[in-house]
């Protein structure tokens, strides 16, 4: 069983309650937009907890971030979490209605759970199409049009992925 922890948007700001909400989680996977090399290095100094307990963060750029944070994170991050594909794009669209791109990606790969963010809208539906379930954390930064900053915490555990919770971090 995998404990995951998720969130995207975070435009330069990485609010504490993430830390204490993701506490208990195996492995950290942000969906792109940290905004600074701070909060993607806030994100990694909780590998201070990785050394010590396992603690795996993962993360892709988003369409806000500099030259340094692409140059650690992918565009896209494709891997399997226990026997669940994972694909990770901050840009994707959502059902039915993917950007190019990425309904490109999502034939070429067939996931079974598709991750973005960049449209701060919380939303999880599955794809029947695709065969897919599709997740968008919301927003955790303070810039943006969302009014409530989200994240979200879940489970893999063998093929399945279940115990999904929205937690909010308050106003923006």
């Amino acid at each position: 069983m995998t404990r995951i922890g998720l969130l995207s948007d975070t435009h330069g700001f990485l609010d504490e309650a993430v830390f204490k909400h993701f506490e208990t989680c195996d492995e950290i996977w942000h969906a792109g937009d940290f905004g600074t090399m701070e909060v993607a290095n806030g994100l990694t100094a909780s590998s201070v907890l990785a050394i010590t307990s396992g603690l795996t963060i993962r993360g892709v750029y988003g369409n806000i971030d500099g030259k340094e944070i692409r140059s650690i994170y992918p565009e896209q991050l494709v891997f399997m979490c226990e026997g669940v594909k994972v694909m990770i794009r901050h840009i994707g669209g959502s059902p039915p209605r993917y950007n190019p791109a990425t309904r490109k990606e999502l034939l070429l790969h067939q996931p079974q759970l598709f991750i973005c963010g960049h449209s701060h809208i919380l939303k999880i539906m599955y794809d029947d199409k695709l065969q897919c379930l599709y997740m968008n954390p919301g927003a955790a930064g303070k810039q943006g049009w969302h009014k409530i900053r989200t994240i979200l915490r879940f489970v893999i555990n063998g093929k399945e992925i279940k115990d999904c919770e929205v937690i909010e971090l308050g106003k923006r």
